[in-house]
């Protein structure tokens, strides 16, 4: 090898670390063991089961529905009907589960990507009315993509864009 190609060998070698490192990121951050949603708590906070029995609170990223069950705030318009769908949808259902920068909340619920079928289910939420967006740094993975699902909702009245006459 000449003295002029190891330099081109070096960077090439440092290129294709940094991009494995990058793809091997992504893949870890994006797969996940399988859960089961064994309780839903609201519109946006589920419980699910790893195999073996370990329950973990999950707070949906992302997305903020209406309270239901807020010790010291009233029961927010549309909340009823977020809670009701995220159950019909989720409880039951195998998950998987993707983090983003930071991996819990102050309340210690692990912060995550819910996704049903390969579907990110945050996005459903969204899509449907049934949550607004809400993206807390660090964590704003999708927030691109989640502000289009939120403003297309709103934009056709969908959910509680057209049921609550506040939520514009």
């Amino acid at each position: 090898m000449s003295f002029a190609s190891k330099p081109v060998v070096v960077v090439l070698a440092l290129v294709t670390a940094s991009a494995m490192g990058w793809w091997f990121g992504e893949q870890r951050r994006a797969i996940d063991v399988p859960y089961r949603v064994v309780d839903v708590l609201d519109g946006d906070t589920i419980v699910v089961r790893r195999a073996g029995g370990v329950d973990e609170t999950i707070r949906l990223l992302g997305i903020d529905t209406p309270e239901t069950h807020h010790p010291t705030k009233p029961v927010g318009c549309y909340g009823p009907e977020a809670s009701a769908f995220t159950s019909r949808r989720l409880f039951g259902q195998v998950v998987t589960l993707e983090d983003d920068v930071q991996r819990r909340d102050i309340y210690h619920r692990r912060l995550a990507y819910v996704y049903l079928r390969g579907a990110r289910f945050n996005d459903v939420l969204l899509r449907r009315g049934y949550a607004r967006l809400l993206v807390i740094a660090p964590n704003g993975a999708h927030a691109r993509t989640m502000l289009d699902e939120e403003l297309d909702a709103e934009q056709h009245g969908v959910g509680l864009w057209g049921a609550c006459p506040h939520s514009t």
